[in-house]
């Protein structure tokens, strides 16, 4: 079992950036993260969650949401079992709680919500 753990979040104005990261730990002993892949999803008040990033165990497939793509980039670490969104030009509609998701499928097209998440972190975007 998998325990995920975001960081990063805060406010920041339009058009700056952010860096989350996610923790992945093991419930019971050292988590083996190349099992899984890594994804982050985001849900703003009032919406349903969306996907954002997603990422292969071993870093060889990236998958982006359009409203994302060329602003944001996802990348891993399995040495340290952290995964990592690098978010720039924010924009007020990014504004969400992001969540950190871990799955032993493969990427999917539409993705798939993954079983295991985080308890998320906020990121608010000012004017």
């Amino acid at each position: 079992q998998v325990r995920l753990v975001e960081s990063g979040g805060g406010l920041v104005e339009a058009g700056g950036s952010l860096r989350l990261s996610c923790a992945a730990l093991g419930t019971a002993g050292i988590v083996n993260m190349q099992m899984y892949t890594m994804s982050w999803f985001r849900q703003a008040p009032g919406k349903e969650r969306e996907f954002v990033a997603a990422i292969s165990w071993d870093s060889s497939v990236i998958k982006y949401a359009d409203s994302v793509k060329g602003r944001f980039a996802i990348s891993r670490d399995n040495t340290w079992n952290k995964v990592y969104l690098q978010m720039n030009d924010l924009k007020l509609e990014d504004a969400a709680v992001y969540y950190c998701g871990a799955d032993r499928r493969p990427i999917s097209d539409p993705p798939k919500s993954p079983p295991h998440w985080g308890r998320g972190t906020s990121v608010t975007v000012s004017a």
